[in-house]
């Protein structure tokens, strides 16, 4: 602030005090009276724009010309054990009717039976791949209607969604309440987060309780098994059979390559999520407090197996539910783990 008279001694006043006038800097003209003191702020200066560095620019990746001898091997090699295959059916069915006719038909109904079974397999593996694509395109767009409030978008997550879940009669009483109050939401978020509410709570509930049973199986058969082999063995069959069973309750119905997908899917999101290891943050409370150590070895490393396996099912949620976690709280470790330790001590 800068004081209009250069010749005025320095005084003190006060802000509200009537003989002291502010002036903007366009009102210089008007001039106050003498006896006045008047006060023109001064103009703050224009913050200057910080020139950030340039991030180098990343060298584009070559694209990879030539011929793809892999393919070709891998093409090849498929189109030959197949025509072996074929052949060797082919001559088989021959021998067959050579020897007696009745064979030989009972031959030709077998190859019959093998090719439809094999069509049948073929197609059940593409639905339940294409399944497993439309469960995790379903996950992407309800964030995406949620964080952009799109409503037109959530009315197609959501039917979508009452589509998924018809063949679910538990759901019938949800299906119902979200088609009577689904058009009073104006907000796309808060429809997707209703029903999120309706269809997802009861299969959560359900969920949770799949995995704290898996987990507690793991950590009894782990906890008295003689041998780690069999240790070995038993927890990947309960972490298989506990994936397929969450995927079938969430509305997929993954084959055998969907469930190698799915597996893929599990492992990467636990590597994203800090993984299976023990720095976890529910084992670590354990071990830094004892727990494991006031039980026995076996029941320890039993309890240890078992929560590893419910952070796998914790993750195995995560990949096959359809809708995010936004309305519901995402079912927490620790829960399950004091459930194991009760279990744990009842059994004691």
């Amino acid at each position: 602030m800068s004081e209009r008279s250069g010749l005025r001694r320095p005084v003190t006043f006060k802000l509200d005090d009537p003989n002291v006038v502010v002036l903007d800097p366009d009102e210089e003209a008007a001039r106050p009276t003498r006896s006045s003191i008047s006060i023109t702020p001064e103009a703050e200066p224009e913050p200057e724009p910080v020139l950030l560095p340039e991030a180098p620019e990343m060298p584009p990746v070559p694209a990879r010309k030539g011929f793809r001898w892999g393919v070709l091997f891998w093409s090849s090699l498929g189109g030959l054990v197949v025509l072996g295959t074929v052949l060797g059916a082919i001559n088989l069915i021959h021998d067959l009717f050579a020897r007696n006719e009745t064979l030989g038909f009972l031959g030709l109904v077998l190859a019959a039976l093998f090719v439809v079974a094999s069509i049948v397999i073929a197609a059940r593996e593409i639905a339940g791949l294409a399944r497993l694509s439309t469960i995790e395109n379903m996950h992407r767009r309800a964030l995406a209607a949620i964080a952009a409030d799109d409503r037109k978008g959530a009315d197609a997550v959501v039917r979508d969604l009452v589509k998924l879940a018809h063949d679910n009669p538990h759901l019938a009483r949800a299906r119902a309440t979200l088609r009577s109050h689904g058009s009073d939401i104006i907000d796309g978020a808060d429809l997707v987060r209703l029903a999120e509410r309706e269809l997802m709570a009861p299969l959560d509930q359900e969920a949770r309780r799949l995995v704290s049973v898996a987990a507690q199986r793991v950590s009894i058969v782990t906890a008295i098994s003689p041998r780690a082999v069999v240790d070995v063995l038993f927890v990947f069959a309960a972490a298989m059979r506990l994936v397929r069973q969450l995927a079938r309750l969430y509305g997929g119905r993954p084959g055998t390559l969907g469930m190698i997908r799915l597996i893929r899917h599990v492992i990467a999101h636990l590597a994203i999520t800090g993984g299976m290891a023990a720095s976890d943050t529910v084992i670590q409370q354990m071990l830094g407090q004892g727990i494991v150590a006031k039980l026995s070895t076996r029941l320890g490393e039993g309890v240890l197996n078992g929560l590893l396996t419910a952070r796998l099912g914790l993750a195995a949620i995560d990949v096959t539910r359809p809708m995010p976690f936004t309305a519901l709280p995402r079912p927490a470790l620790g829960d399950l783990a004091k459930d194991l330790l009760r279990k744990r001590r009842d059994d004691n």
